[in-house]
């Protein structure tokens, strides 16, 4: 009896040591498909890793020589949330991810606001990053409306968009998303499918990684890329509000101080130009890493 009293307190005492030293939340899932030359892929703003299925099964099948590794960040997609920046933990953590896993200078694919967090990698940690690939998202989001905006203004219009969303019951912050996605890809189960990830976020995380966004500028930061980079727009979404030549323009400004940015624009692709044009997106990035 004496013995198995010791036993239990010693198993006690062992699970309590492992459950102080229990590792800390990572601020991302990581998945992890093929074999060769690392890619990272990164998505969007409360989306899952699975929108790169696509990409992944061309980028990294079984002859492409490639391994990517797909994020979902914390707070996305069914992802448990993280107290905290989000992505300024995404992105510390993805660069001793990629040193933990010697993964070099990986190419690095980012959509939306998983492009920003690919950017400010790349500046505060070159080391750490390989070619990128920018799909769909800008320097400074907040911006595009007020390309002359101090970085005051662009917090003040972060704070007021934060609170105004916060102060939303569920039914129209649903209702807000549904009219949001809808203009983001064109078929019926992609934005379907998009919602539900939306659905399976925690909206806090979602908000506050919006405000992050709206709030930062990174325009003249990109002139600290040494990556080449490839930039993916589209303008068809917002063809009732500007022509495609001033769209275009948008990015070409914000991108000014990236040396040797590329940059093509999509012609019939909505925001997720990995549904709506792939072969088109698939066709420009294997040219570009290879």
């Amino acid at each position: 009896m004496k013995r198995t009293l010791q036993t239990l307190t010693l198993l006690g005492t062992l699970l309590l040591a492992g459950a102080s030293h229990a590792a800390a939340p990572t601020a991302f899932k990581v998945d992890v498909t093929g074999q060769g030359r690392p890619v990272v892929l990164i998505p969007g703003l409360a989306s899952s890793g699975e929108v790169w299925q696509g990409t992944v099964a061309r980028l990294c099948g079984p002859q492409a020589g490639r391994q990517c590794h797909v994020l979902t960040l914390a707070g996305f997609a069914g992802v448990a949330p993280v107290a905290g920046d989000v992505l300024a933990q995404a992105e510390q953590q993805l660069a001793e991810y990629i040193v933990a896993h010697k993964l070099g200078q990986p190419a690095i694919i980012g959509h939306s606001l998983g492009g920003f967090l690919a950017l400010k990698l790349a500046i505060d940690h070159p080391q750490q990053a390989g070619k990128l690939v920018i799909v769909d998202s800008l320097p400074a989001l907040g911006a595009t409306q007020m390309p002359s905006a101090t970085p005051q203004q662009l917090q003040a219009m972060s704070a007021q968009m934060q609170a105004a969303m916060r102060v939303q019951d569920a039914a129209t912050a649903s209702a807000s998303q549904r009219r949001t996605v809808a203009a983001m890809a064109s078929a019926p189960a992609d934005v379907e499918r998009i919602i539900g990830w939306g659905q399976r976020s925690d909206r806090e995380t979602v908000i506050s990684a919006m405000g992050s966004l709206m709030a930062s500028d990174l325009r003249q930061d990109v002139a600290r890329i040494t990556s080449s980079t490839l930039v993916l727009g589209t303008w068809i979404a917002y063809k009732d509000y500007a022509p495609r030549a001033t769209i275009e323009q948008t990015f070409r400004s914000q991108f000014a101080q990236l040396p040797g940015a590329r940059i093509e624009m999509a012609d019939t692709a909505r925001h997720f130009i990995m549904y709506d044009e792939p072969d088109w997106m698939f066709g420009r990035i294997e040219q570009f890493l290879n």
